[in-house]
């Protein structure tokens, strides 16, 4: 029997996506948004100018309303600030003469539909161009630009049809905010003193409004399913932000314990923030290098805020997502330059874009793959293979990062490599272009950039001893690698249970990669999302790796796990887990470990 909460009535918990880690108790506050109620029409061609005139002054409402809410950021925490300005000052360009916007122009112009119609149709498609265009990273980075350009389009309608945006200000202080959905802009409107927590009911950790929750740092929760129905204005709630629960109508001894945990919270971020001034080392002074993944540049100041001493995989597919044309080498060199001269000396690693295969797009990146529905996109021709392919795309996204290795470190990293003559045809490549460059009396490093290899297939894995001949260095990505590994795809249902990084013939392929690297003396860092997990941390050691890529809200986390390990325990229970019969076994071993 559930116990009773206040007034006899039943405890209930509900369970979401844990985004921000903390406990919130308050009485809940519902914000609904108004419901936009938009009759399709079409027009006469005499209406055309009419409706092109209400489009623009729209437009020109949402430039302004993004501007002053730019201004209004300085309120904010630095993280914060550092999260949504560069995603406002996007949205401002797209609705300047961005493709979409001449879209919409041409849609009523054309089609001879109204401006809200044509606001309607055309930022769907392109969402759904983007939505279902290239997949790249492990964070739903397509699915996050669809909702920005369906966003833009929100905010378009509301002006066109001049219904109000909600607001927050006048809100109870201390009450747990639920809402159906929450996006970014929303989030900036929010004092991060007013809430003890959020709830929504869409929502998932890969979109922008999870970013900007952490760098605001209020306990969240999203997609939460069944939370509008099973919640009620001013109704007492929990809201525990790690293990993604909810708890409605709290019993007295749920209430305590929420107690209890939010004073244990406060304690181990106090702790937590006085680590980034302790050493990355075990027990018995073992340096474990923590960098941060980078997937698109606003994350940056969040890098630099993590604890991570160096960007360990940045992706460069963003340059490549919803634009008309590939990027040119000036255009890549900026990026990449701005990236490499943030990070202030940290070494930063770049990895060739892997496109291809299930990564497709309706934008520039379509006309690079022959057969536009591949018969096994995960088997196509994807990284390594499209670059050589096409070798005017890599030989420019080479030159690119040559240019910029002369303001920092940077290291060079090659995806999707099965085989040796893959590493040594983009090294020739690299030599070639180093020479044109050097001929042409552009600015360089002294040396060229370490060129490594994404350990990400089970061929590279049984090859590492091979490729270690030539490369600088090793990066071993393991969502890949399990998914190739184990032929499971962790996107589709009922195969999700046997995606494990942990199963023991993923972790095979792991040590035979590190013992590789050791013999050849080149260094191996782990990026994949086993990387941020802080149980998993002896048995990484315990196999050798001491270097980390994780996201950055991961890195201090996972330094205390390592400043809690003894290097000399790890290497049993490594030797047990290669040993074990399977991923359940593996966990039993780690869970045992840390009892």
């Amino acid at each position: 029997m559930k116990p009773a909460g206040p007034r006899g009535r039943r405890q209930t918990r509900l369970a979401g996506t844990p985004i921000v880690p903390g406990i919130g108790i308050g009485a809940v506050t519902l914000a609904d948004e108004p419901a936009l109620a938009v009759i399709r029409q079409k027009i006469a061609a005499t209406d055309i100018a009419a409706e092109l005139h209400q489009f623009e002054a729209a437009a020109a409402q949402s430039r302004k309303q993004l501007s002053r809410l730019n201004e209004r950021l300085a309120g904010l925490p630095d993280a914060a600030q550092a999260e949504i300005a560069p995603l406002l000052d996007a949205h401002i360009h797209m609705l300047g003469n961005s493709r979409l916007m001449r879209a919409i122009r041409t849609a009523i112009a054309e089609r001879l539909v109204s401006a809200a119609t044509a606001v309607i149709d055309v930022t769907e498609d392109q969402a759904q161009a983007v939505r279902h265009g290239p997949r790249y990273g492990d964070d739903g980075a397509a699915a996050r630009q669809a909702d920005e350009i369906r966003d833009i389009g929100r905010r378009l309608l509301r002006n066109l049809t001049r219904l109000p945006f909600r607001s927050f200000a006048d809100l109870p202080q201390g009450s747990v905010l639920v809402v159906e959905r929450l996006r970014p802009a929303d989030a900036a409107l929010i004092n991060p003193a007013q809430f003890a927590g959020i709830a929504t009911e869409e929502g998932s950790a890969e979109d922008h409004t999870a970013v900007m929750l952490r760098a605001i740092g209020v306990p969240a929760v999203l997609g939460i399913a069944g939370l509008l129905a099973a919640v009620r204005q001013d109704a007492v709630v929990v809201l525990d932000g790690e293990a993604g629960t909810l708890i409605v109508n709290p019993s007295p001894a749920s209430l305590d314990e929420a107690a209890r945990l939010r004073a244990v919270f406060a304690r181990g971020q106090r702790s937590l923030g006085r680590l980034r001034r302790l050493a990355s080392e075990t027990l018995d002074h073992v340096p474990i290098e923590l960098h941060a993944n980078l997937e698109l540049p606003f994350e940056l100041p969040m890098v630099a805020q993590s604890g991570a001493t160096g960007i360990g995989l940045m992706r460069s597919e963003f340059l490549f997502m919803n634009q008309d044309t590939l990027p040119d080498e000036d255009r890549q060199f900026a990026t990449y330059r701005e990236t490499v001269l943030a990070m202030d000396g940290d070494p930063v690693t770049i990895r060739l874009l892997d496109w291809g295969g299930d990564k497709q797009s309706d934008g520039p990146g379509a006309e690079l793959i022959p057969n536009a529905r591949e018969a096994n996109p995960a088997l196509g021709l994807r990284g390594v293979r499209l670059l050589l392919h096409h070798r005017s795309l890599l030989e420019t996204q080479l030159a690119a990062l040559l240019r910029a290795a002369a303001f920092g470190p940077v290291r060079i990293m090659i995806p999707m490599v099965c085989c040796l003559t893959e590493l040594t045809a983009v090294r020739q490549a690299m030599r070639l272009v180093w020479r044109r460059l050097e001929a042409a009396q552009i600015r360089l490093p002294a040396e060229p950039p370490p060129l490594g290899v994404m350990i990400e297939t089970p061929a590279a894995a049984l090859n590492a001893a091979t490729l270690a001949r030539e490369a600088a260095f090793f990066a071993i990505g393991t969502n890949d690698l399990t998914m190739y590994t184990l032929a499971v795809d962790r996107a589709v249902a009922g195969t999700v249970a046997l995606y494990d990084p942990l199963d023991p013939a993923v972790l095979k392929l792991i040590g035979m990669t590190i013992e590789a690297a050791r013999q050849a003396g080149i260094p191996v860092s782990l990026c994949g999302e086993l990387a941020s997990r802080t149980g998993a941390v002896p048995l990484l050691i315990g196999l050798g790796l001491r270097q980390l890529s994780m996201h950055g809200g991961a890195v201090l986390k996972i330094k205390r796990a390592v400043r809690a390990t003894d290097s000399r325990a790890c290497a049993d229970l490594a030797a047990a887990a290669l040993a074990a019969t399977g991923a359940a076994a593996v966990h039993a071993l780690i869970e045992d470990a840390a009892a």
